[in-house]
């Protein structure tokens, strides 16, 4: 498929982990359609004028109230749907594609506390990376610590 025939999502994340082995999630308050609430890891769209730098560094503080500076990029990730997330809005008949990029992060001031008003997220908090397989995550989340140890995503 020629890629004028779907609409696509740049986005990019964050993977920030403290001295606690815990790592800064923000709660994606599923949108329009709450049953989609998890846990994901901090960061979302990226602007048309915005680097994918500037964009993650952006969602970073309006998402967890931090300050942050990227380290390093850490994996890229992208998935297809038939048509966009009706948590968002109207569905389309277009197919689409997500393309996210993936950083190590880490904390240069700030308070913790979501920034975001009336958005998708409600809250920021630091997790131990212990606790997720109890609680209910984005894959994005596992990914992104998989490639901070050096494995690769699938």
């Amino acid at each position: 498929m020629h890629f004028s025939e779907y609409d696509t999502r740049l986005a990019g994340y964050a993977v920030i982990v403290n001295d606690d082995d815990e790592v800064l999630l923000s709660w994606f308050n599923g949108g329009r359609d709450h049953v989609h609430a998890i846990w994901t890891l901090p960061g979302g769209g990226i602007e048309f004028d915005e680097s994918i730098e500037e964009g993650t560094i952006r969602e970073i503080k309006e998402e967890t109230g931090y300050d942050a500076e990227l380290i390093r990029p850490l994996t890229t990730h992208t998935f297809t749907e038939s048509r966009r997330n009706p948590a968002f809005g109207t569905s389309t008949p277009r197919p689409f594609k997500g393309a996210r990029v993936v950083f190590e992060a880490r904390i240069t001031g700030g308070t913790l506390g979501t920034l975001e008003v009336g958005g998708t997220t409600d809250r920021a908090e630091w997790l131990p990376i212990g606790s997720l397989a109890e609680v209910r995550h984005a894959r994005i989340i596992d990914i992104g610590l998989e490639a901070l140890r050096g494995g690769r995503h699938s």
